[in-house]
């Protein structure tokens, strides 16, 4: 799917990712990767005596994912041009080891740019959602996007 264009996102326009399911193989690589070795990620027996009760999965691994999903979607390919940011995360539940979760997002806002008619700025609203429909975080992110 060729990606849309900031002309063509409506405000308050919705879209739902496919899901997928968070993996030891997710966590042992993020862990590797961004050097969070905390031992509610990497160690079943510490996590057992921890208030959850079992291992979780990274916070920012949740937003890396929620960020995949979205592109799943096809929504910015070949339209997208940066991303700019995140805004207002929170993490509202725990994401665990096998979890299955999906993205829904939503179009907040369009920003038109002023210097350079080529592009435009969308800000969407992303939720990181478990197969029980529990929230598990949610934010704003910022993407500057290809016009007509």
């Amino acid at each position: 799917m060729r990606g849309i264009y900031f002309d063509d996102f409506k405000e308050g326009g919705e879209y739902v990712s496919p899901s997928r399911t968070i993996t030891e193989t997710d966590v042992v690589y993020f862990s590797a990767m961004s050097g969070d070795m905390n031992e509610l990620h990497t160690s079943e027996e510490f996590a057992k005596k921890g208030i959850f009760g079992k291992r979780l999965a990274q916070g920012l691994l949740g937003l890396s994912i929620s960020h995949g999903l979205l592109f799943r979607l096809g929504l910015l390919d070949g339209t997208g041009i940066a991303f700019l940011g995140v805004d207002q995360l929170k993490f509202t539940s725990p994401i665990f080891l096998n979890d299955t979760v999906h993205a829904k997002i939503l179009v907040q806002e369009k920003i038109e740019s002023k210097s350079k008619k080529d592009r435009g700025i969308i800000k969407l609203f992303v939720q990181l959602i478990n197969e029980e429909g529990i929230v598990t975080q949610e934010g704003i992110q910022t993407i500057m996007v290809r016009r007509k």
